[in-house]
């Protein structure tokens, strides 16, 4: 079953960690990548495709102005994967979608905005392991070579150049997940990585629903947001952990004091453009 909604705190922790055990290792080791939403109904589009209009051709435009501006100093490499990456975590509008190896911090993230607590959440969850057996031969070899089940931007940056390449490695479309550099706190304690695709016009949704294998989602009733929002704030997992520094406190704090009765107009940096 590709959809469930969960009806307890207890049923959630068993969706979200179904599928953990790995029989190999004789340990726990999830092989999904999480994404949090607040509103169900909020798709899996990237902060280029939300540009609106006509916005593939602004890419490069995008890119290469950032570039300009940005001090070099700020990525470890010249390469293009290394320029996305820091291009997203500021906030440009890119290709890129925000993922995380926690179904905990996804949980944040589809529980942070209460403004949105009369809306039914979302956790979306991808097998990366089995996205990446449909990578063109290519990617795979790379994959194959390092022992790896997730790309590096050095992995990356070897096996594909630029968004040109990516786009003529293969026939059709693909997905693929790759860890960003470690640029600050906030990508470490989210334990963030990324996913792109060769089409910058096509939306992930589109793709996982040709592959329904690949991928669950497990759906959060508005009537259990509160008890899941307590439950998190109790374990620490909040904006005080996830975005280190006053801003992160500043949100942390607001919204601890909110009263439960009002919908307050709270406005937080990982509603929508910077969910995981």
């Amino acid at each position: 079953m590709q959809e469930v909604t969960v009806t307890s705190w207890a049923h959630l922790q068993d969706e979200l960690f179904e599928d953990a055990w790995n029989s190999e290792l004789g340990r726990f080791r999830s092989r999904y990548a999480f994404r949090g939403l607040s509103d169900s109904h909020y798709q899996l589009e990237t902060t280029l495709i939300r540009l609106g209009g006509n916005y593939a051709p602004l890419e490069p435009h995008l890119l290469r102005n950032f570039k300009k501006h940005a001090r070099r100093s700020v990525v470890e490499q010249d390469s293009i994967w290394h320029w996305l990456s820091v291009a997203q975590h500021y906030g440009l509008p890119t290709r890129l979608l925000d993922w995380t190896y926690s179904p905990y911090v996804a949980l944040h993230f589809a529980t942070a905005n209460i403004t949105l607590f009369d809306q039914d959440g979302v956790i979306w969850a991808v097998n990366y392991l089995k996205t990446h057996q449909l990578l063109p031969r290519q990617l795979r070899k790379k994959l194959d070579e390092e022992g790896a089940n997730v790309f590096t931007v050095e992995m990356l940056s070897a096996a594909v150049s630029s968004l040109q390449e990516l786009m003529r490695v293969g026939r059709d479309d693909f997905a693929l997940f790759f860890e960003p550099p470690s640029i600050d706190d906030r990508i470490t304690n989210q334990f963030g990585f990324f996913s792109v695709m060769p089409d910058s016009t096509c939306s992930l949704n589109q793709w996982l629903a040709q592959h329904p294998h690949l991928w669950r989602r497990i759906i959060i009733p508005s009537s259990l947001k509160w008890e899941i929002r307590d439950k998190l704030d109790q374990a620490n997992i909040t904006e005080r952990v996830l975005f280190p520094g006053l801003d992160g406190l500043s949100l942390w704090l607001k919204r601890q004091y909110s009263p439960k009765s009002e919908r307050p107009a709270l406005c937080f940096a990982g509603e929508v453009e910077r969910s995981a």
